[in-house]
């Protein structure tokens, strides 16, 4: 059977790289693009090709004044995806099938942009074993990413994304933050916090048989995914409608907490669209 081929999404950033590697993107290097930067003398820098007559005959010292140019560069892509137990859980797709969508998506989206693409997962700890350095080719995280489908999540929690903070780059990058989001709010907190230098975005992932799908009367038997802990639950319409609100109260929570540090989530529930995360981009990034 022929697999799908991986969609792209569109997406630029808003702040100017400093990378001197050419790419894409708006930079504060010089070089050999076509935004204009000013002007100086052809000793400071050598490039006949870039002399300006105009301003090389209004300079009363005489001296030779050539343009400068800031030139287009590429800037470092992660995707950050989180391996929790309750990643596991979805009805026909999984939330860590998704994930791997959207990081095969955003790794072609990255090669096609000319940046560097990155991956690291993690559960209570960093995952050694899901880690890929920056590259600019992508096939290590697309193969990675295709790894992901066969994943089976281990009962634990997701503490190690405070710990991924170390593996980040000095450079400000673009983050895909990939998870459910069903951790600590303190430990989501105190990551935004030591990640602020860089450009995040939260990508939450819920499957509604989480919580729209709920009998409002029976038995059901649940297991919390990162602990193993099982229950047995008597539904009924008023115990349903109190999951309902505390899933809805969650969403509030989680969408106040990242527009606090000024970052805009973007919702997947059951299917991840690569055109709405390029929407994403056009809404609420300016170019």
């Amino acid at each position: 059977m022929t697999p799908e081929p991986i969609k792209e999404f569109s997406y630029h950033i808003a702040w100017r790289s400093r990378s001197r590697r050419p790419g894409r993107h708006k930079s504060n290097q010089r070089g050999m693009g076509m935004e204009f930067r000013g002007h100086t003398t052809l000793l400071s820098y050598p490039d006949p090709r870039r002399i300006d007559i105009r301003q090389t005959i209004r300079d009363p010292l005489e001296q030779i004044h050539v343009r400068i140019f800031n030139q287009k560069s590429v800037t470092p892509v992660f995707v950050l995806c989180d391996l929790s137990g309750s990643m596991q859980y979805g009805n026909g797709k999984t939330k860590i099938s998704i994930a791997a969508d959207i990081a095969q998506s955003a790794a072609q989206s990255a090669t096609r942009n000319r940046d560097l693409i990155g991956f690291i997962g993690f559960d209570d700890v960093v995952r050694e074993d899901w880690l890929c350095t920056l590259s600019a080719r992508p096939h290590t995280t697309v193969e990675m990413a295709e790894n992901l489908r066969t994943y089976v999540p281990q009962e634990v929690g997701s503490r190690g994304i405070i710990e991924s903070v170390r593996l980040l780059p000095r450079e400000r990058s673009l983050i895909f933050m990939v998870s459910d989001f069903h951790m600590p709010m303190a430990d989501l907190e105190e990551t935004l916090v030591l990640m602020q230098r860089h450009h995040i975005v939260p990508i939450v992932l819920w499957n509604s048989s989480e919580y729209k799908d709920l009998p409002e009367f029976g038995i059901a038997n649940v297991t919390d995914p990162e602990s193993g802990a099982k229950r047995t639950l008597f539904l009924r319409k008023e115990y349903r409608d109190r999951i309902l609100k505390s899933f809805e109260d969650r969403r509030v929570a989680i969408e106040n907490l990242f527009l606090r540090f000024d970052m805009q989530p973007f919702f997947v529930e059951n299917n991840f669209d690569a055109d709405l995360l390029s929407d994403y981009f056009h809404q609420y990034v300016a170019a």
